[in-house]
């Protein structure tokens, strides 16, 4: 198996669990990132496994899309993983069609072409694990400010036909709705107490989950131990 993981969103706090997690088990891995990230880079700087690949998705359009997949990523991957998580904290009521266009584009259909891309080796090597982030969100149709998150998030969550069609070639695909993590941007909330007790009440767990816990799940779906699940949307949620 080729051992070459390729990570888009890497910059986050369950990103670099992950990579952390996969460095050990001696993958090269491919972090994309949307802007310098200071802890992929000290990674790097002692970690020759470990390539970042800079590229706002927002600068991406049918012009220059398919010259960013032959030229940074002309690996084999035998694993790919999509974390990207914009968010634009837009309500239902206050969202405008290029709010929407824009956030689907950064968090589903840019991931999806560049997954085409990525699938044609993995079908020739007859070998691939693809995992999709997507959030628990959807489940309850999106948070006061996160309507167009979980509504591309959604979109995200999309099999196409053709990739099931080539699941007896050892390619296996699933989603991953990931519940509250205990990431930078739930941190920022606990400033606001009342509102993240409320929101850690409806959890059945009664806790976050940390980034770690998250990165090993991702571990398991991605690896040749998770060899007969696929075409699957999964709650890591705590039971909410």
């Amino acid at each position: 198996m080729i051992k070459n993981a390729l990570i888009l969103g890497a910059s986050s706090d369950i990103g670099i669990e992950l990579i952390h997690l996969l460095l050990k088990k001696k993958y090269q891995v491919i972090a994309h990132c949307n802007n310098n990230s200071k802890i992929l880079i000290k990674i790097s700087k002692t970690n020759e496994q470990l390539t970042i690949i800079k590229k706002d998705f927002n600068k991406l359009n049918d012009n220059n899309i398919e010259n960013f997949c032959k030229n940074k990523l002309k690996q084999n991957f035998s694993i790919y993983i999509n974390l990207i998580g914009y968010v634009d904290n837009k309500s239902f009521k206050k969202t405008s069609l290029k709010n929407l266009q824009k956030i689907i584009s950064i968090n589903a259909l840019i991931p999806m072409i560049i997954l085409r891309h990525v699938l044609k080796k993995m079908v020739k090597n007859k070998y691939g694990r693809i995992l999709n982030g997507s959030s628990i969100g959807i489940k309850f149709g999106g948070g006061e400010k996160s309507f167009n998150y979980s509504l591309s998030k959604h979109i995200l969550e999309f099999i196409p036909s053709v990739i099931k069609k080539i699941a007896n070639k050892n390619i296996i695909i699933n989603n991953l709705r990931i519940g509250v993590t205990n990431t930078k941007i739930h941190k920022r909330l606990k400033r606001n107490q009342t509102t993240m007790r409320k929101r850690i009440s409806l959890i059945p767990l009664k806790r976050m989950a940390s980034s770690k816990e998250i990165a090993e799940y991702i571990c398991f779906f991605i690896s040749e131990k998770n060899s007969f699940m696929t075409n699957e949307t999964l709650n890591i949620s705590g039971g909410e």
